[in-house]
């Protein structure tokens, strides 16, 4: 099975220090959708893990965060993307839960979802606590430059082997093009 596991906020949608609270805040980055529809057409199941700590924080409740998610579905489908799981932290930053980013609970909750082994996984974020939850399992870490991205670039040491885009959209090229290759090489000739 082919996987990429994606964050939300910053790679996906615009973030928002405020946090994105109604299904109106979450607006997508140009391209992102159509990105996530490509990866799909490529055959990869696409699925987010994504700290959500407006959700303990008291901010927003678990339905208004069903609604914003069923705004992210339904534009999705427009373009004929889909996601096809969605894991998430609702704890706040000050929790000592195993599921919120950097901590690797999300991506061992996907592993044991999906049946895989998540060593060399593309697993894409904006921020250092993505990157750092990928590597914790043997994920591939991979940074785009969209949302906190610029920052953690200029900010932080990433950790060995990050690959870096300017968004989903160029890495979801990258990632469709490595397996073609990778597929023809496969291939006899």
């Amino acid at each position: 099975m082919k996987l990429v596991i994606l964050d939300r906020d910053g790679v996906i949608n615009h973030d928002s220090d405020q946090f994105i609270k109604t299904p109106e805040e979450w607006r997508p980055i140009d391209g992102s959708l159509e990105a996530i529809a490509s990866l799909n057409q490529a055959g990869f199941k696409v699925v987010l893990a994504t700290n959500q700590s407006g959700v303990g924080r008291g901010l927003f409740d678990m339905a208004m965060l069903n609604r914003i998610h069923a705004r992210m579905h339904k534009l999705l489908g427009q373009v004929g993307g889909r996601v096809d799981a969605i894991f998430f932290c609702p704890h706040p930053a000050d929790s000592a839960c195993d599921c919120r980013k950097p901590r690797p609970g999300m991506f061992e909750a996907i592993a044991r979802r999906f049946h895989v082994d998540l060593n060399g996984v593309p697993a894409i974020g904006d921020a250092l606590r993505d990157l750092e939850a990928a590597a914790a399992v043997g994920a591939q870490p991979i940074l785009v430059r969209t949302g906190k991205g610029e920052a953690t670039l200029a900010q932080c040491v990433l950790p060995e082997g990050t690959r870096v885009y300017d968004d989903l959209a160029a890495a979801a090229r990258d990632l469709i093009d490595s397996q073609g290759e990778a597929e023809a090489r496969g291939r006899p000739a």
